[in-house]
């Protein structure tokens, strides 16, 4: 099936969008790397940039499951592991944990050049040596392997009881060797964030370099026709780390505030039947009235912690200021009494007081375009392009360690 049509991408200055992209893959094998393919999410839309910045480049994955993914992937060179096999693993990718380690390192790779992982989970410990040969491997991650290293978040998150407790913790300080000794063969790693880049730094004991993720800046655009509502916005997966019950524990005490919810999950029916009633839960809804609804918000509200967020520059790149936690990637992307305002405490009291004290009309909405527009698409891929040429001269110059 052919891919579905992207957006051409914006001139970047200096000429040809694609030149750099076209001299790093002459002569170059290049190989990507990704954990699995059964899902959409944000590391999917990273490598679908990946693919676009090095088109017909083979992905490496552990299983893939097309039927779950847009029809565009149909025509990339997807190449799986033993895992592919296994029953009903594009279904519960989770229940194979303890196999990705081996379904990767059994992934040679040393033949190619370049090898760009695209890594949450697994896939950086694929090989990238064999004999006197190697690969330059270079990391894009999203985060140390989180059910690993940050175990105790996930599992309150995914509320796994004691007796699989018990039964998880010696499988996962195996897991948790593996997966160190895998980063100490990666050559460099890129971090998506500042607070990831700490946490590489601390749990691998290696330094990194930042590229924030790609968002799209040219769907979400202000629209100087739509007028301000009188509504707080959130646009969310409605699970437990999203935090979406400070928003309503917090706007409970605000009758005067409406807030609409947008988004759906396995916490939406306790959420909603908690609600007060100047909260509104609409489900998914279709792109263009998210983007009506962005537009129109008096704020967009972030009340999670998370490793990036890619929602809140969304919002940004429409016009409309951020009411976020102060913690993970929300203090890459927000600026203060720019661009919008943080709480301190992930509390309905934290939240709700920073709620009193906003004000819309503070807040230029060409400022909020500018700040998101730092993290478009077009910069992930002149960032992204431009540390890859630097490495790749690293490596032919003799310097790679």
């Amino acid at each position: 099936m052919t891919p579905v049509a992207k957006p051409a991408p914006e001139r970047w200055e200096g000429g040809d969008p694609n030149a750099r992209a076209q001299r790093l893959r002459k002569g170059l094998r290049v190989a990507l790397v990704h954990d699995w393919l059964n899902q959409m999410g944000g590391a999917e839309n990273v490598l679908e940039e990946l693919v676009g910045l090095f088109p017909g480049a083979p992905v490496f994955t552990s299983m893939y499951g097309p039927e779950k993914m847009p029809d565009a992937y149909r025509a990339w060179p997807i190449h799986t592991s033993f895992m592919q096999n296994l029953p009903g693993v594009t279904q519960r990718h989770q229940a194979y944990l303890p196999l990705y380690p081996a379904a990767f390192a059994a992934t040679d790779l040393s033949g190619f050049d370049l090898i760009l992982s695209n890594k949450s989970g697994f896939c950086h410990g694929v090989r990238s040596r064999r004999g006197g040969r190697k690969a330059l491997h270079v990391c894009y991650c999203l985060t140390p392997t989180r059910f690993l290293w940050l175990y105790e978040q996930y599992r309150d998150r995914e509320r796994i009881g004691a007796l699989l407790d018990a039964a998880l913790r010696p499988v996962l300080a195996l897991l948790r060797r593996w997966d160190y000794a895998a980063a100490q063969r990666v050559d460099h790693f890129i971090a998506i964030s500042g607070v990831v880049q700490e946490r590489i730094r601390r749990i691998y004991g290696r330094e990194s370099l930042v590229i924030h993720p790609p968002v799209d800046t040219q769907r979400f655009t202000p629209d100087p026709s739509v007028s301000i509502g009188s509504y707080f916005l959130i646009v969310s997966r409605l699970i437990p780390y999203k935090r979406v019950d400070l928003a309503i524990d917090a706007f409970r005490g605000l009758p005067n505030e409406k807030l609409i919810v947008v988004g759906s999950g396995r916490d939406r029916t306790a959420l909603e039947s908690a609600a007060p009633a100047n909260v509104t839960f609409l489900g998914w809804q279709a792109a263009d009235r998210q983007l009506e609804l962005v537009r129109g918000c008096k704020a967009f509200l972030f009340p999670g912690l998370e490793d990036f967020g890619i929602a809140p520059v969304e919002a940004m790149s429409a016009g409309r200021p951020v009411i976020a936690y102060r913690g993970g990637g929300a203090l890459d992307t927000v600026i203060p009494a720019r661009t919008g305002v943080f709480f301190d405490e992930q509390t309905p009291e934290s939240l709700r007081h920073a709620i009193e004290q906003f004000d819309p009309r503070a807040f230029d909405p060409a400022a909020c375009r500018a700040q998101a527009q730092t993290f478009s698409q077009d910069s992930f891929r002149r960032r992204m392009l431009e540390t890859l040429d630097s490495l790749v001269g690293l490596t032919a110059a003799g310097r790679l360690r």
